[in-house]
């Protein structure tokens, strides 16, 4: 079914209600949605937690953490009306809505050819109760530190700083990998708060029925999830590993700038922060930890903790049978920017063969390094990122006395970098540390010791 058609069977999308229950040393989430005229969704989410809660202090967290489930819910028929039933909502609260609905599908419009520039497109409006203000968080033993953890290289650079420099952490995993809980296990933090969500079946039959389907700000709900989870265990910083290069787009779509990572990009950092201080009372404080440096930089960061080559995985394709499938946007660019700086033996051994000899990848590289228009749609980094770290890639062959990938020698031909803009990107994106952070003194110092370390700036 067309866009059109699909909102002509479904003019308002209700969020109705959230309860909360405690079972089995978990709170049990059950959120409900209403798809009108007929169509409920109930998706449900379990937080472990012992001991008892504040139900009343919670709810204003988990009411918000429904708003964001409710966008992979709501894209599937796009209604024009987004009615809040569940609670109310501030005119500031309204606007940064608006702003993740448009921003954060953006790749989800442009994949499906919806122009959603034009005007009314999207009518939200909150006609539930004034929920209650939350306090203080709740005291408690648990570290400051709740750092959220996938199965990628920039969360095993944050695992392996926080052991290198000593410091207590918890962890948190949502649905997690294999390649997540071996990270953490590897890295000595253990007992990992595991929360599960479960989406309402419902969806996929829609999906697979014709309804919409595409991509959500995953990262948005992450960030929601992590002060929930920081609040109830009364942890003080929420930390994730978003890397400056989220920053740059993929495509330029009815004059706005489409991109896959903008819930992981500094943007939606600093609107989010504020929304958290906004509406939450002395609210956990939420950062990413590696967003001064650039994706090729944390690839360099990745080589100083070998004990992650062999259990990390950042492929989306291979995630559920923990492999990496050799053929994706995500295997082609997390190979070219550790290329570089793992031993050719390691780095062979991590993704099974050497990823340069194959079409696809090549076919792919080309794409991350802008020799074709529209960037992959992949947690991945800039383009100026990736055309160095294929001349990076190539000089690591030479070292290596190596027979050199012959699709990367014609790659950089079509790109026709001189030298000397070659020199001069090295120094622009090795030796760069970025100004726009939210660090912690503490923090920052953690990171940038570890950064020295591979400089080059520390040892002129």
């Amino acid at each position: 079914m067309t866009f059109e058609q699909l909102r002509l069977l479904h003019p308002r999308f209700i969020y109705q209600s959230y309860e909360v229950t405690k079972k089995d040393d978990a709170l049990h989430v059950v959120f409900e949605f209403l798809l009108e005229p007929d169509i409920v969704f109930r998706p449900t989410l379990a937080i472990p937690h012992r001991g008892t809660y504040d139900a009343d202090r919670l709810a204003p967290y988990i009411f918000r953490l429904g708003m964001v489930e409710a966008v992979s819910y709501w894209k599937a028929a796009l209604p024009e009306e987004f009615v809040v039933a569940a609670g109310s909502l501030s005119d500031t609260e309204m606007r940064f809505w608006n702003d993740l609905f448009r921003h954060g599908l953006g790749e989800f419009y442009f994949r499906n050819d919806i122009d959603f520039t034009v005007p009314d497109f999207f009518r939200l409006s909150a006609t539930g109760p004034s929920l209650p203000f939350p306090g203080e968080r709740y005291e408690a033993d648990a570290p400051s530190d709740l750092v959220l953890i996938g199965g990628g290289k920039d969360s095993a650079v944050t695992l392996g700083m926080y052991k290198k420099a000593g410091r207590s952490i918890q962890t948190l995993v949502l649905n997690p990998t294999e390649a997540a809980l071996s990270n953490i296990r590897l890295s000595g933090f253990d007992s990992p708060i595991v929360v599960k969500r479960f989406m309402d079946p419902q969806l996929s039959r829609l999906n697979d029925a014709g309804y919409l389907n595409g991509h959500t700000p995953f990262s948005a709900y992450l960030a929601f999830l992590g002060v929930t989870v920081a609040t109830l265990n009364g942890n003080q910083h929420v930390i994730v590993s978003n890397e400056r290069s989220a920053d740059e787009g993929n495509v330029i779509y009815h004059g706005v700038e489409i991109n896959h990572q903008y819930s992981k990009g500094f943007r939606f950092e600093q609107l989010f922060r504020q929304h958290v201080a906004d509406v939450f009372e002395d609210a956990p404080n939420y950062f990413s930890i590696l967003r001064p440096l650039n994706d090729l930089e944390i690839g360099r960061l990745f080589a100083l903790f070998p004990e992650f080559f062999a259990s990390f995985r950042s492929c989306n394709v291979g995630s559920k049978t923990n492999t990496w499938c050799g053929k994706c946007a995500k295997c082609a660019f997390t190979y070219l920017i550790l290329f570089p700086f793992i031993p050719f033996p390691q780095i062979v051994a991590s993704f099974g063969s050497d990823l340069f000899k194959r079409p696809e990848i090549l076919s792919h590289i080309r794409a991350l390094v802008g020799l074709i228009p529209v960037k992959p749609f992949e947690c991945v980094g800039t383009r100026k990122e990736s055309q160095l770290a294929l001349h990076l890639s190539i000089e690591a062959y030479a070292r290596g006395a190596r027979e050199i990938s012959e699709g990367l020698v014609a790659i950089k031909s079509d790109l026709g970098l001189r030298s000397e803009e070659i020199i001069q990107m090295k120094d622009e994106l090795l030796e760069d540390w970025g100004d726009t952070f939210n660090l912690p003194p503490e923090h920052l110092a953690m990171l940038r010791s570890v950064w020295q370390r591979v400089s080059s700036r520390t040892k002129s």
